[in-house]
Parts: structure tokens; C-alpha cells; sequence
């Protein structure tokens, strides 16, 4: 009879322990001390950041690429289109080369009857920022070479516009700024009569 008592009492301890150690235990901290639910709220609080940011640029930032007068801008086009072929048929080619050091900008302008004399526009166009827009006059030898001072220019892929005083040719290009040194700005060669 002892026995027996004492296997019944042994398998309800057993029953008891087995019991508590199964039940799931329940945390009494609070939610911000782990670090899951910090987790999972970071990725919208971080496109809250990103389309914030977004947002402030596209106020304080002026549309620098739209032309508000579109339809004169078209017109103007194909005048600027009778300027190269002008440039084509004087067979006009410009060599130039900038010097950091100095800060100068060497250049030669020549055609199929020689170098060119008088004075040039010379345009340099930032691609996204008008305000970093360099437009200088230079004045050619007759050999057609110039030389002048021309302030650091940042890394980007400059538009070059070289055209007369008068405005009646040009020479358009690009030059990637400082991987190329010098650039070189050719006409289309004129077509054979």
C-alpha cells in the first residue's frame, strides 16, 4: 500500500513539473525594450525620411531643364542649323586645351582657307546648372590661336559652343571634364559638289 501511494505521488509530481516546464512562459517587459518591433518600424520611418528629403529638393530646387518659351526655342533651331552649315562650308575645326595650373584655356580656331581671325564667343554649359554657365570673348591672333583665363571647372560633361562674333557659324561639342584635357571640336566635312 506504501508503494503504491508513493508511485501515485510520485507520477502527479511528475505531472506537476512536467506541467510548469511545458507552460509557455509569459514576459512581463515592455514592448520598446526588444528590439523586433524597433526593427520593423526603421523601414517606414526611413521612407518618411527619404520622400521628406525628396520633397524639400523638389520646392527649393528650380527646374533648371524646362524652356518655358518652347515654341521660339523651335524656331530658333533651325537658324542655328544654317549657323552650322556655314560652319561646314568653311570646313572650321577648333583645337583647345585647358591648363589648371595656369588657368588658362588655350585654343586655335582654323578653316579650309586658313585660321580664323577676329574674335570668338567661346560657351562652356554645365549640363543641370545654368549658373555655372561660362561665356567668355577671345580675342584670335592671326595665327587663329587665343588664351585666357578661365576659372576651375567642375567635373561634368561640359556642352562647348565656339561661334563668331557676328554669331553667323558655330562649333558645338562636348567635353568630359577632367578625364579629357583637351578638346577637339570638328564641322561636319562639306559634301562634294
Amino acid at each position: 500500500m506504501y508503494a503504491a501511494w508513493h508511485l501515485e505521488h510520485l507520477l502527479e509530481y511528475a505531472m506537476q513539473s512536467h506541467a510548469i516546464k511545458s507552460a509557455p512562459s509569459r514576459d512581463t517587459t515592455p514592448w520598446y525594450t526588444h528590439r523586433w518591433p524597433w526593427l520593423l518600424m526603421l523601414g517606414p520611418f526611413l521612407v518618411i525620411i527619404a520622400g521628406s528629403v525628396t520633397i524639400w529638393l523638389a520646392v527649393t530646387r528650380q527646374d533648371a531643364l524646362v524652356v518655358d518659351d518652347y515654341y521660339n526655342q523651335g524656331k530658333a533651331i533651325n537658324q542655328d542649323l544654317r549657323r552650322d552649315r556655314i560652319a561646314t562650308s568653311l570646313g572650321l575645326s577648333f583645337n583647345g586645351r585647358y591648363d589648371v595650373a595656369s588657368g588658362q584655356l588655350t585654343g586655335k580656331v582654323v578653316g579650309l582657307s586658313g585660321p580664323v581671325t577676329g574674335n570668338v564667343r567661346v560657351r562652356l554649359n554645365h549640363p543641370t546648372l545654368p549658373e555655372k554657365d561660362i561665356h567668355l570673348v577671345a580675342p584670335l591672333d592671326a595665327r587663329g590661336q587665343f588664351s585666357i583665363a578661365l576659372p576651375m571647372l567642375d567635373r561634368a560633361v561640359w556642352q562647348v559652343l565656339i561661334e563668331s562674333e557676328q554669331r553667323n557659324w558655330r562649333l558645338n561639342g562636348e567635353w568630359k571634364w577632367p578625364e579629357q584635357l583637351a578638346v577637339s571640336i570638328k564641322a561636319d566635312v562639306p559634301a562634294a559638289d
